[in-house]
C-alpha cells in the first residue's frame, strides 16, 4: 500500500497489542480495508508468563501471544506497518487523516485507538531481569495467584499501596507495604492494615534484584527480601491523539467510551488499557470485538459478489483452521 495514498481506508487501527490485533482480525474477516500502525511497545511484551489468558492452560509468554495474534491477523491479509502516529485530523466529511512522525499519512473513515498505557517503573537495579523472573509483577489481577503464599511487598504511595496490599491478602498471609515517601496513613487505612496483619515499612532507600528476590534497603532498618514486589506507581494513558480532538477522559487521563467503544469524538473508537476500564487482555479482546463489529455495521454495505464475477487478482481467502 502506498503510505501517502489518498485512497480511503475503512478503518485504521493505532497499536498492535492484543486489542488492536483482534480488531484487525475481525475487520479483515468482515472483508474490510484495514491498516494497523504499530509503534512496537505493547504492554503485553512485559509478561513473562500469563496463566489467566483464556485458551493457554500451561501459560503463555507475552511476546509469544503477540506473535500468534499477529500471525492470525496477517493470515487474513492485515497490513501492519511500523510507525508512530503523531496526529489525527478530522476532515469535513467526518473521516480522519492519520499522520505519522515520519510524514507518512493515511485517510480512514473510522479510527480505533489501541494505544494502551505506559507503566511507571520503580528505580530497582536489575528491573528487566526481575520482571522476567516474575519477582517484580505489574498486575495483581493477572498473576496474584502465582504469588500465593509468597512474601509480597507493594511499593508506592502509602495509602494507595495499602489498598493493593489488601487485595493481595487474598493470595498470601505475608504482605507488606513499602511507601514511596514518608507519608501518613489515613485513619481508615490504619485500621485496615491492623485488621489484615499488613506490615508497613519505612520508605525504601534502595531496591535491587539479587537473582532470586527483590532486596529493599532502608536508612534505619534491616534490609528486607521479598519474593514478589508489586509497584503501584500508575501509568500514562497513551490518549494524546484523542485528547487533541477533544475526547472525554477520566481523572487518570484514560478515555471514556460508550457501550460500543466510541469515544466522545464521532467515529473515533478506543479499546484496551487506554480506556477507563479493567486493564486485562481478555477485556481488551472484548473491547476489540465490540468496536470492530460496530465499525463494520456503520460502514456502507459490502455485499459479496459471485466469485465468478470477481477480478482474477482478487486474493484467495485463508483456509479455515482445522
Amino acid at each position: 500500500m502506498d503510505t501517502n495514498t489518498a485512497e480511503m481506508l475503512d478503518c485504521l487501527i493505532v497499536g498492535a497489542g492484543p486489542g488492536g490485533l483482534t480488531a484487525a482480525t475481525y475487520l479483515m474477516r468482515f472483508h474490510r480495508r484495514v491498516l494497523v500502525v504499530d509503534a512496537g511497545a505493547s504492554r503485553a511484551r512485559w509478561i513473562p508468563t500469563s496463566h489467566n489468558c483464556p485458551g493457554f492452560p500451561m501459560g503463555v509468554h507475552g511476546t509469544t501471544l503477540l506473535q500468534r495474534m499477529r500471525e492470525q491477523a496477517t493470515g487474513y491479509g492485515t497490513e501492519i506497518v511500523d510507525g508512530c502516529v503523531e496526529q489525527l485530523k478530522r476532515d469535513k466529511d467526518g473521516s480522519f487523516e492519520v499522520i505519522a512522525g515520519d510524514g507518512r499519512h493515511w485517510r480512514a473513515r473510522f479510527v480505533i485507538l489501541a494505544t494502551g498505557i505506559v507503566d511507571r517503573m520503580p528505580a530497582l537495579q536489575g528491573l528487566p531481569a526481575a520482571i522476567d523472573a516474575g519477582v517484580v509483577r505489574l498486575c495483581a489481577v493477572c498473576d496474584g495467584y502465582e504469588a500465593s503464599d509468597a512474601r509480597i511487598a507493594v511499593y508506592g504511595p502509602v495509602n494507595e499501596a495499602v489498598g493493593h496490599a489488601l487485595f493481595l491478602r487474598t493470595f498470601s498471609p505475608d504482605v507488606s507495604v513499602v511507601p514511596l515517601e514518608d507519608e501518613r496513613l489515613e485513619s481508615e487505612r490504619e485500621r485496615q492494615v491492623r485488621d489484615a496483619g499488613i506490615t508497613v515499612h519505612p520508605p525504601a532507600d534502595a531496591m535491587a534484584f539479587d537473582g532470586e528476590c527483590a532486596v529493599v534497603e532502608f536508612d534505619d532498618a534491616e534490609p528486607q527480601r521479598f519474593s514478589t514486589l508489586y509497584p503501584v506507581l500508575g501509568g500514562e494513558a497513551q490518549a494524546g491523539l484523542a485528547h487533541a480532538l477533544g475526547a472525554r477522559c477520566d481523572d487518570n487521563g484514560e478515555l471514556i467510551v460508550d457501550d460500543h467503544q466510541q469515544t466522545s469524538v464521532e467515529g473515533l473508537y478506543a479499546i484496551g488499557d487506554v480506556v477507563s476500564a479493567l486493564n486485562q487482555i481478555a477485556v481488551a479482546v472484548g473491547h476489540a470485538a465490540i468496536a470492530a463489529t460496530t465499525v463494520h455495521n456503520r460502514l456502507p454495505r459490502n455485499f459479496r459478489e459471485n466469485r465468478a464475477s470477481q477480478p482474477a487478482s482478487a486474493p484467495d481467502l485463508p483456509s479455515p483452521a482445522p
